[in-house]
């Protein structure tokens, strides 16, 4: 039986810290405001709260119930068909209008370097089907931030989470002199409006092959792809890594199979295009759609869970 304690209506903060590091976590959408290495700002991130009411670039939020694009913001399950929230188009876009990084959480600090947050996603929010109990614990410990992700329905949903940070690697100029360094040979091949098409594509001597690390700015393209990780690689390897002109790097862990990268080319007043660069880590977008991607129907035997680790070193002047 799922219980809902009281949902918050006003903006609450917390300040993880640990050595050289700390960050900021709000209630609204699990956003992380900010996050800090030896006074370098690491992530982009709004110091009012209430400018996330209405920013549309998902700063810094856990995104869901299912991260990335439904084609035609419909799904079929058991037989059943289920009319989503359709607010990018005809698309469902991170769970659409009533998604996560829409909802206040519950939030709760357990330690000086750890909150946990906990939302109830009540049937049909969006037009998702079942009830979901999310809980997302974030944990700081110098030189890393650890997000755990996990989430328990009460029957079969598609669940598929991200974390939404705009990494800068302490740069004000932006992101494009910084180089881009991925596990993958294959990304998802996409239509006009952004939805997976279902057939995969080799990175191989394309504009999109970061097999070896690869400056931003000299992709003469807009990068906004799902790139699939090696099937083979081993755990413990991370499946990116990011690096600014002065030296500091982000290492990427992740246990899901791939990750949307965007390089925010699109982002607007007060920012800047190509500000900061979202890495993604979930499963294959557009999936319930797509019969040959791997499932990600959710039960209450077969819960959510993800976990992502992100790894500073190195460092220097700002770049």
């Amino acid at each position: 039986m799922m219980v809902e304690v009281g949902k918050p209506s006003r903006f609450e903060t917390v300040i993880l810290t640990d050595g050289d590091m700390r960050a900021t976590v709000l209630n609204y959408g699990a956003i992380t405001q900010g996050w800090w290495y030896k006074g370098a700002q690491l992530i982009l991130g709004f110091d009012d709260p209430i400018n996330y009411f209405t920013d549309t670039t998902y700063m810094g939020a856990i995104v869901g119930r299912v991260a990335n694009r439904i084609g035609g913001a419909r799904l079929e399950l058991a037989g059943a068909g289920f009319e989503l929230n359709a607010n990018e188009g005809e698309n469902t876009l991170h769970g659409g209008a009533e998604g996560l990084s829409n909802q206040f959480w519950n939030l709760e600090q357990t330690a000086p370097n750890e909150v946990i947050l906990h939302y109830l996603s009540r049937d049909g929010e969006s037009g998702f089907p079942a009830n979901v109990r999310f809980e997302v614990s974030v944990t700081l410990r110098n030189p890393r931030l650890t997000y755990t992700l996990q989430g328990y329905p009460d029957r079969p949903t598609p669940i598929s989470l991200t974390q939404h940070n705009y990494y800068t690697l302490g740069s004000s100029k932006g992101v494009d002199a910084h180089k881009l360094e991925l596990d993958s040979g294959r990304y998802l091949d996409i239509d006009e409006q952004g939805v997976p098409s279902g057939e995969l594509c080799s990175t191989k001597d394309s504009e999109l092959d970061f097999s070896t690390p690869r400056s931003i700015g000299y992709v003469p393209m807009t990068i906004d792809h799902y790139f699939c990780f090696d099937q083979n690689r081993d755990p413990a390897d991370p499946v990116a890594k990011f690096t600014a002109p002065s030296g500091l790097s982000l290492a990427v862990y992740s246990d899901q199979p791939g990750a949307q990268v965007y390089s925010g080319a699109q982002l607007a007043k007060p920012l800047r295009g190509s500000a900061g660069l979202c890495i993604e880590p979930s499963d294959y977008p557009n999936a319930p759609n797509i019969p040959s991607f791997p499932s990600i129907i959710c039960t209450p035997e077969k819960p959510y869970r993800q976990v992502l680790t992100l790894e500073i070193s190195g460092g220097g002047n700002e770049s």
